[in-house]
């Protein structure tokens, strides 16, 4: 429930609102399209969790058929997720940190067919991450925090931290200055 609140609170702040989510908005925001798919990936992965993986198969694949998006139950994905399109999306990473913004026809995956979901195959998404419309990130390929991935690109090694990737396959093309904490 902490990450579906932290899931709705990030909407909110991405379209300027940054006042107190009262408890009656988080629920009526469960039904936009942009937050609904994210309360059914978060109703597969709690009963994943709770080994009641029938409920969770069924939770994946009512987001498949409403949403047009796979997500592995399995997959690991820190709150404040962000998906402003689902449609043609297949998640199945080993990790996906807080705070990331998905696109639509993104596939993040194995690079072989791998249907007992071996987690060392699996893309590790940094926090912060952007991944661009149509975008594929496919393998053990980790990519750092405050990433961004441009649209349509291939993704085959590792990205760093606060670095920019695009093309086919994808190449590094800036790096972004961290920015400076207070104190700092």
């Amino acid at each position: 429930m902490k990450k579906l609140r932290s899931d709705i609170e990030r909407f909110y702040r991405i379209r300027g609102y940054f006042g107190t989510v009262s408890t009656l908005k988080l629920l009526l925001t469960c039904f936009n399209p942009r937050v609904a798919p994210v309360v059914l990936l978060r109703l597969a992965e709690f009963f994943h969790r709770h080994r009641l993986g029938l409920f969770a198969k069924l939770f994946s694949i009512l987001n498949v058929l409403v949403f047009g998006i796979e997500v592995s139950p399995k997959v690991q994905i820190g709150g404040g997720l962000f998906l402003p399109h689902t449609v043609g999306t297949v998640i199945g990473a080993e990790r996906i940190g807080d705070n990331c913004t998905i696109m639509q026809g993104v596939t993040l995956g194995s690079s072989e067919p791998d249907m007992d979901f071996t987690v060392s195959e699996r893309p590790v998404i940094g926090n912060d991450v952007l991944i661009g419309a149509g975008a594929k990130v496919i393998g053990r390929v980790t990519v750092g925090d405050h990433a961004k991935i441009g649209a349509n690109a291939v993704v085959l090694r590792d990205v760093p931290a606060h670095a920019v990737a695009v093309g086919v396959p994808a190449t590094i093309v800036a790096r972004q200055a961290p920015e400076k904490q207070d104190g700092a």
